[in-house]
């Protein structure tokens, strides 16, 4: 198998890395499964639980392993999803908060399955660049969960 992405992110799962790459594709366009590779017989798994889950999130490759009880995922480590517009950061922020996610801090959630999201709006790297206006954004996002577009816009702009 060819991939055309040589570097990728590898996340680990107890037993349901296949049920989140599942998840995750449905949730932006140009995403899908490209492969998925099975435990056999003897293996630390039940024969057929999938082993290794190769997916594409936007175009971006992935993998998921199910690897057992002896690694956990943490908020060391986030995915960042830049949404053009507040339709967009509260469709994913609700279907990534749904059925035993959590919301964090500053467009921070983590999701049923123990990954950490990072919501952002595009272009807020830029506001934070400006020394003032990026100094009242940053402000007004370290008061929200979800972020709010139109507050952000209004707290850099003054």
């Amino acid at each position: 198998m060819t991939h055309t992405q040589r570097v990728s992110t590898c996340l680990w799962y107890d037993d349901n890395g296949e049920e989140a790459a599942n998840f995750y594709v449905s949730l932006f366009p140009n995403s899908r499964i490209i492969s998925v590779n099975r435990y056999g017989d003897g293996g630390p798994m039940p024969k057929g639980t999938a082993m290794l889950v190769r997916f594409a999130l936007d175009g971006v490759e992935f993998a998921a392993l199910n690897g057992g009880k002896h690694f956990k995922l943490t908020e060391a480590a986030s995915l960042v999803a830049l949404c053009e517009t507040q339709d967009e950061i509260d469709r994913l922020w609700t279907r990534l908060t749904a059925n035993g996610g959590a919301e964090s801090m500053c467009g921070w959630l983590k999701d049923r399955f123990g990954l950490s999201w990072q919501i952002i709006p595009e272009g807020v790297d830029k506001m934070m660049a400006d020394p003032v206006r990026g100094s009242r954004a940053f402000a007004a996002i370290m008061t929200m969960k979800k972020i709010d577009i139109a507050t952000l816009k209004k707290a850099y702009e003054g």
